[in-house]
């Protein structure tokens, strides 16, 4: 007999009368339940998925032949997802969105790359998927055929590259990375319209900004009013104040276009994806607290395996704690150091010690006999 979230286990008591009679025992280190159909065994701690930035990962201790799995729910992006895994001929492993009136409205459009392995098998090559762009609703709008023998100790992996969303009034699909509101305004529509004017026409301009690859003109109150070290070079008689220039010959003109209009409460949410890292040395140079922080967020948002090294040492380089854990949590707990094996050696000839020493570290208390 089964009743839903337990296994309900049969046991013949004998006898003189009835042969067979049924002692129900109920078992909690088990749920079964359905889904389409489907009989679902799995142990508890086998349905939890970790995620980190985009990246979620589910790992299964004991997976074996003609079983089925379903995950917890996680969320990346505005959705909650859940992972399958049933094994027959083939290892067929879906993921859907978990059934909800924002998956049925406004079901997302996903991107995306999966990839299978076995856990502590360091000589087995993993299953990696191609690049997947689809509409997923339901359990049966993504499943992925495994031609292979994996069972035991399984980690599936799950990266999204983009996560797209329809208007509900119709009209073409947009990414909800990077637009999810999070620069805000800093006034009402005309006030902004009225500062880009000033921005863009030089309207009153008292200060030049000589960059690597051309001039910008700026208003000083602007400038002081958004950062203290703009304001002690119009306050104490440097050079600044005298000649009403500034140089700022680390960053292009496009990039310090980019820092004014933040500066100035009108920045493009793609103008600020594009040159946040450029962004982020003018904050910390110039002491713009709250755009530090902006850009560590964002650059916690989209960790992969092409650039975790690069921010990892931004991280050390300007003290970004959050961003440092993330990307040591991604290289290590998820096990992502593997796959950037061969850029590795480069980042430590040129890493700074002290990092390569909490490198180490988080090295040992990740590998730390249990």
């Amino acid at each position: 007999m089964f009743l839903k979230g337990l296994l309900i286990k049969p046991q013949v008591c004998y006898s003189s009368s009835l042969m067979s009679r049924f002692q129900i025992r109920i078992s909690p280190s088990f749920n079964l339940s359905t889904d389409n159909g489907r009989t679902i065994k799995s142990d508890m701690a086998d349905s939890k998925v970790d995620t980190i930035s985009r990246l979620a990962q589910w790992r299964i201790e004991n997976f074996g032949s003609f079983s089925y799995k379903k995950s917890d729910p996680f969320k990346v992006g505005i959705w909650n997802w859940h992972l399958s895994i049933e094994k027959n001929r083939y290892l067929y492993i879906r993921l859907f969105p978990e059934p909800s009136r924002a998956s049925k409205e406004q079901p997302p459009i996903a991107k995306f790359v999966l990839r299978v392995s076995n856990a502590g098998a360091n000589n087995r090559r993993p299953y990696i998927s191609t690049v997947q762009e689809r509409s997923l609703r339901t359990s049966e709008d993504f499943v992925w055929p495994v031609d292979s023998s994996f069972h035991g100790r399984l980690i599936i992996d799950v990266e999204f590259l983009d996560l797209k969303i329809c208007p509900l009034n119709g009209g073409e699909a947009s990414s909800i990375w990077p637009g999810d509101g999070m620069m805000p305004s800093v006034s009402t529509q005309g006030t902004l319209r009225c500062l880009s004017r000033m921005l863009d026409e030089a309207i009153h301009a008292d200060v030049t900004i000589h960059t690597a690859d051309g001039t910008l003109s700026a208003h000083k109150a602007i400038l002081s009013a958004s950062s203290p070290v703009f304001k002690s070079m119009f306050d104490h008689g440097l050079r600044e104040k005298e000649s009403s220039t500034i140089n700022i010959e680390d960053m292009t003109l496009e990039s310090c276009m980019t820092l004014l209009s933040y500066l100035y409460g009108t920045i493009k949410q793609e103008d600020f994806w594009k040159h946040r890292v450029s962004l982020l040395g003018a904050a910390n140079k110039y002491d713009i607290a709250a755009l530090k922080d902006a850009c560590e967020e964002s650059l916690l948002e989209d960790i992969n395996t092409m650039n975790v090294l690069e921010r990892m040492q931004e991280a050390w380089l300007y003290q970004l704690n959050k961003l440092k854990k993330g990307c040591l949590a991604y290289l290590f707990d998820f096990g992502k150091i593997y796959d950037v094996r061969d850029e590795i050696s480069k980042f430590f000839r040129h890493a700074d010690k002290e990092l390569m020493v909490e490198m180490f570290e988080e090295v040992l208390t990740v590998w730390k006999p249990v």
